[in-house]
C-alpha cells in the first residue's frame, strides 16, 4: 500500500475510533447529571404515579448500557432522537439550527483567514520592526479578551453608542442575503478577533522558520524583492503548519460559537444547545454534543491529510 494512502486509513480510523470514545463519554456524562428529567417535565408536584409511567414511557428505566446501545444505534441510522421537552425531532430542529451556525463560521473564516495570513506575511517582511511589533501587540490584546467581553465591548460601541448595527443578531429565511450579513456583523467581528492572533503567530513563526533555508538565501542573492521571497518561495512551503492552525480554528469557529450565539442571541447550534440545557433535554445535550465533537474531529483529520499530502517525501518515496 502506498504510504500517503496508508497513512490517511490509519488517522481515518483514528478519527473514528476518537468519535466513538467521545460518545461514550457524552452519554456517560450527562447520565451523572444531578436531577431528573421526568421530574423537571411534570414539576414538583407530579405524583410518584405519574413520574414511573413518564420514566417507562422515556425509556428511562432501563440499564445505562442498553440506552447508550440503542442512541447510538438510532445515530448510525441518522435517528437523532426526539426532544423531550416539546417531542419535535432533534435532526429536523438541528438542521436549520446547523445551517445558521455553518453560515456564521462561513464568514468569520472568510475574514479571519486571509487577515491573519496577510498579517502574517506583513509581520514576517518587517520583523523585529515597528509593523511586527504593532501587529503582535494588537492581536495579543484581542486575545487577551474572552468572546463575551469583547461581544459586549462591540455591542456598546457599535449599537448603543453609534447605533451602527442591532445588538440582537437574529435571522430568518425571508431575510435578504445582504439583511443577513448586516445581522452576523458584530458576532463576525467578535470570532475574527479571537482566532486572528492564534493563526497570525503560527503563520510568522512557520515562515520565519523557512526563511532560514539556503534556497531563500539563494533567492536572496539573486536580488528578489523581500516580499516576493516570502510570498512564492517561503510562504508555499510553509502552507503544512499554517493549514493546520487554520483548521483547528475554524473547529473553534463551529464548535466554540456557544457563548457568541448566547451573547448576541442568534439561532444557532450554542443557542439551542443552552436552551435545551436548562430543560434538561438529555437527547438534544447529546445530540448537539455528539455533532460537535463530529465537526471538530473532522476538521483536524482533514488538517492531518492536508499536511499528509504537502509532505513530498510521502508523496514521492523512493
Amino acid at each position: 500500500m502506498h504510504p500517503v494512502v496508508k497513512l490517511i486509513a490509519q488517522r481515518l480510523a483514528l478519527g473514528l475510533l476518537l468519535l466513538l470514545a467521545v460518545s461514550v463519554l457524552i452519554f456517560a456524562g450527562t447520565e451523572m447529571l444531578p436531577g431528573d428529567v421526568a421530574q423537571a417535565i411534570l414539576g414538583q408536584s407530579a405524583t410518584e404515579t405519574a413520574l414511573r409511567n413518564l420514566r417507562e414511557e422515556m425509556g428511562l428505566n432501563q440499564p445505562a448500557i442498553t440506552r447508550y446501545f440503542q442512541w447510538l444505534g438510532g445515530i448510525l441510522q441518522g435517528d437523532l432522537g426526539t426532544a423531550l421537552s416539546n417531542k419535535k425531532e432533534i435532526a429536523t430542529e438541528i438542521g436549520a439550527r446547523l445551517g445558521n451556525t455553518l453560515f456564521l463560521a462561513f464568514w468569520a473564516a472568510a475574514v479571519s483567514v486571509p487577515l491573519a495570513i496577510g498579517l502574517g506575511l506583513l509581520a514576517v517582511r518587517y520583523r523585529n520592526r515597528w509593523p511586527d511589533k504593532l501587529i503582535s501587540g494588537v492581536t495579543l490584546a484581542t486575545i487577551s479578551l474572552p468572546e463575551f467581553v469583547a461581544g459586549y465591548i462591540l455591542m456598546y460601541l457599535l449599537t448603543v453608542k453609534f447605533r451602527i448595527f442591532s445588538p440582537i443578531s437574529t435571522i430568518y429565511d425571508s431575510m435578504s442575503f445582504g439583511q443577513k450579513l448586516n445581522a452576523i456583523a458584530l458576532p463576525v467581528m467578535v470570532l475574527v478577533l479571537v482566532v486572528l492572533a492564534h493563526m497570525m503567530r503560527m503563520t510568522r513563526a512557520a515562515i520565519l522558520n523557512v526563511m532560514q533555508s539556503a534556497y531563500i538565501e539563494t533567492a536572496e542573492l539573486k536580488g528578489l524583492r523581500p516580499l516576493t521571497i516570502i510570498a512564492r518561495h517561503a510562504f508555499p512551503n510553509a502552507i503544512a503548519p499554517v493549514v493546520n492552525v487554520v483548521m483547528l480554528n475554524l473547529a473553534y469557529l463551529v464548535v466554540g460559537v456557544v457563548v457568541v450565539e448566547v451573547v448576541f442571541v442568534y439561532p444557532g447550534m450554542g443557542q439551542y444547545l443552552v436552551d435545551h440545557v436548562t430543560k434538561r433535554d438529555v437527547p438534544v445535550v447529546q445530540a448537539c454534543g455528539l455533532i460537535f465533537a463530529a465537526v471538530y474531529i473532522g476538521l483536524n483529520i482533514f488538517a492531518d491529510v492536508i499536511s499528509i499530502l504537502a509532505n513530498p517525501r510521502l508523496r514521492h518515496p523512493k
